[in-house]
């Protein structure tokens, strides 16, 4: 089965998870960006994302190459904003959602807080999905990082090599 893992990161967190899941998973990795970055520090990046995130924006992104043919597996990563899905990863759920119709779909949320369990429902209903196949949350597994942490990511990189729902 081949995998993708699309994720979207603004301080690290994701792509550090995202980087994790896919060793030993012989998987491609696909980040995405919007085209106008969002602030990365102090009161901008919250009032910005937080507000981006809460009007359920769809921000342009930079060209990425994917297609879901060519994947079984599709995993897709995000940090959590205002208890939503980060708006670039919105984007791509909108514009690939016929696309990725038939594959086993996964997700993995990082976040400082909480709300992932909304967000990740949130994504998929952007993905026209009632559930996952599998799920994870972490609490910023690069900016506090921790056994605990890196034994949840090992266990959601098992939970994808069996192809089994969590």
């Amino acid at each position: 089965m081949k995998t993708a893992i699309v994720y979207y990161s603004l301080g690290g967190n994701t792509a550090y998870a995202a980087q994790l899941l896919a060793e030993g998973l012989d998987a491609d990795l696909i980040a995405i960006r919007p085209v106008k970055a969002y602030p990365d520090t102090g009161f901008r990046k919250f009032f910005w994302g937080g507000k981006s995130a809460v009007m359920a924006e769809t921000p342009a992104l930079e060209p990425y190459e994917f297609r879901a043919e060519e994947y079984d597996r599709v995993v897709f990563g995000f940090p959590v904003w205002a208890g939503n899905v980060a708006p670039p990863l919105r984007t791509f759920a909108k514009e690939n959602r016929e696309a990725l119709s038939g594959r086993r779909l996964y997700a993995f949320a990082c976040q400082g807080g909480s709300g992932a369990e909304k967000a990740l429902k949130k994504l998929a209903l952007c993905l026209g999905t009632e559930s996952f196949a599998g799920t994870l949350v972490l609490e910023d597994p690069k900016d506090r990082p921790g056994g605990e942490k890196d034994r949840k990511i090992e266990e959601f990189r098992e939970i994808l090599k069996k192809g089994i729902a969590d």
